[in-house]
C-alpha cells in the first residue's frame, strides 16, 4: 500500500513539472514569460555539437553511396547489420564483368586476338573486384563505424545531456515566474485594508474581521513566497550543475575532429591503395594487349591489336626531358627517320615491358638499348640489342637519345 502511494505521488509530481514545464515553454514563445539565456560559449559548443552531427551524417552516407551505389543491396547489409548477421557474399560488378569476358574469351578460343584479349582483360577486372571489395572492408572498418559510433553514440549522450539542460532551464525559469507571481500578490494584498474603517460598531467589527483574514492572507503569501525562493535556489543549483555537464561533453568535439581526421587519413590511404592497384592492373593489361605480334588476326582475319601509347609515360618522358640534358621525346618524325634509316640508334626505355614471345625482347625502365629498323617489320615495333640478346621490341615504350 505504500508503495502504491509513492508510486501515485510520484506520478502526480512529474505530471505537475510536466504541466509547469509546458506552460512555461508555452509562454516563452508567446512572449509572456522571461527566458534564461545560455551563456556564449556554451550556445557556441552547442552549435559546433550541432554542425558537427549533421555534416557527419552527410558525409556517412555519401560513402556508403560512393562505396555500395546500389540501394538495395546498402538496405540489406543494413538489415543484416540491425539483425546482427553477417551479409551473404556477393560478387561485385567488376567481377561479374570478368567472369563474362572469361567466359566469353574461353568460348571464342584462348588462341585467337580477341578471345585472348577478353581472357586477360576479364582477370584484370576480376582483380580490380577484389581489390574494390578490399576498399570497402577497410573503409567500412576504419572510416565509416567510427563515424557511425559518433552519431549513434557519444551524438547521443550529447543530445540526451542537452534535453536534460533544456528541462533544467524550464524549470529554473518556472520558479522565476511563481516567484514573481508570489511577491506581487503580496504586495498586492499587504495594499488590501490598510486604512482601518471609522464609524459605527458594525463597520468596525466588519474592519476587524477584514483585518485578521488579512494577516492570515498575508501570513500564506510569506509562506509562498519562502517557499518559492527556496525552490528557485534548487532550481539554480541544479540547472548550474547541469550546464557544467553539458559543457564538458561538449568540449570532447574537439576530440572528436581529432580523431575523424585520423580516421579520414586512413580512408584516403585506402583509396589511393586502391587506386594504384588499379592503375597498376590496367598498365600490365595495356602491355599485354599492345605485346601482340602483328600477324595475330582476330576471328574476322583482321589486323589485330596495335600498342596503345600511354599517357603516363610520355608525361614521364616528358619530365625526363626537362630535367635531364640530351634526351629528346622520340616524336613521330624521330620514329619516321629510325624507320628510313639503316643505321642503330641509342634509345631510353620508358618503363617495363615483359615479352610476350621468344621474338620479343623484354625491357626494364630506364635501361639504354641498341635500336635499329628491320625491312618488313611491323610499323609499331622496332628490332632491340642489349648485348648478346636481340628481340622486337614497341616504339611506344622507348625515347631516342641524341
Amino acid at each position: 500500500m505504500n508503495i502504491m502511494d509513492f508510486n501515485v505521488k510520484k506520478l502526480a509530481a512529474d505530471a505537475g513539472t510536466f504541466l509547469s514545464r509546458a506552460v512555461q515553454f508555452t509562454e516563452e514563445k508567446l512572449g509572456q514569460a522571461e527566458k534564461t539565456e545560455l551563456d556564449a560559449h556554451l550556445e557556441n559548443l552547442l552549435s559546433k555539437a550541432e554542425c558537427t552531427k549533421i555534416w557527419t551524417e552527410k558525409i556517412m552516407k555519401q560513402t556508403e553511396v560512393l562505396l555500395q551505389p546500389n540501394p538495395n543491396a546498402r538496405i540489406e547489409e543494413f538489415v543484416y547489420e540491425k539483425l546482427d548477421r553477417k551479409a551473404p557474399s556477393r560478387i561485385n560488378n567488376p567481377e561479374l564483368l570478368g567472369q563474362y569476358m572469361i567466359d566469353a574469351g574461353t568460348e571464342f578460343g584462348p588462341g585467337t586476338a580477341y578471345g585472348n584479349a577478353l581472357i586477360k582483360c576479364g582477370e584484370t577486372q576480376k582483380r580490380i573486384g577484389t581489390a574494390d571489395r578490399e576498399l570497402i572492408q577497410t573503409s567500412a572498418l576504419n572510416f565509416l563505424t567510427p563515424l557511425r559510433n559518433f552519431i549513434e553514440g557519444d551524438y547521443k549522450t550529447i543530445a540526451k545531456e542537452r534535453k536534460l539542460l533544456q528541462n533544467k532551464r524550464l524549470d529554473l525559469d518556472a520558479a522565476k515566474t511563481r516567484l514573481k507571481k508570489a511577491k506581487a500578490a503580496e504586495t498586492r494584498n499587504s495594499q488590501l485594508n490598510s486604512a482601518r474603517l471609522e464609524g459605527d460598531n458594525i463597520m468596525v467589527n466588519f474592519s476587524y474581521m477584514l483585518n485578521f483574514l488579512h494577516v492570515k492572507w498575508l501570513k500564506i503569501w510569506a509562506e509562498e513566497v519562502t517557499k518559492s525562493e527556496q525552490e528557485l535556489r534548487i532550481t539554480q543549483s541544479e540547472f548550474d550543475r547541469q550546464a557544467e555537464i553539458t559543457r564538458l561533453l561538449l568540449e570532447g568535439i574537439s576530440s572528436t575532429h581529432a580523431h575523424h581526421l585520423r580516421c579520414l587519413n586512413d580512408f584516403v590511404e585506402a583509396q589511393m591503395t586502391y587506386y594504384a592497384q588499379c592503375y597498376q592492373y590496367m598498365l600490365d593489361l595495356q602491355k599485354q594487349l599492345g605485346s601482340f605480334p602483328s600477324n595475330y588476326l582476330s576471328n574476322n582475319n583482321q589486323t589485330s591489336v596495335t600498342p596503345v601509347p600511354s599517357v603516363l609515360p610520355n608525361t614521364i618522358g616528358s619530365s625526363a626531358m626537362a630535367s635531364t640534358s640530351g634526351l629528346v621525346i622520340t616524336s613521330p618524325s624521330n620514329l619516321s627517320d629510325l624507320k628510313e634509316c639503316s643505321g642503330s640508334r641509342k634509345a631510353r626505355v620508358l618503363y617495363d615491358y615483359d615479352a610476350a614471345n621468344s621474338t620479343e625482347l623484354s625491357l626494364l625502365a630506364d635501361e639504354v638499348i641498341t635500336v635499329f629498323s628491320v625491312v618488313g617489320m611491323d610499323s609499331d615495333w622496332l628490332m632491340g640489342e642489349r648485348g648478346n640478346q636481340k628481340g622486337k621490341v614497341p616504339i611506344t615504350y622507348l625515347e631516342l637519345l641524341n
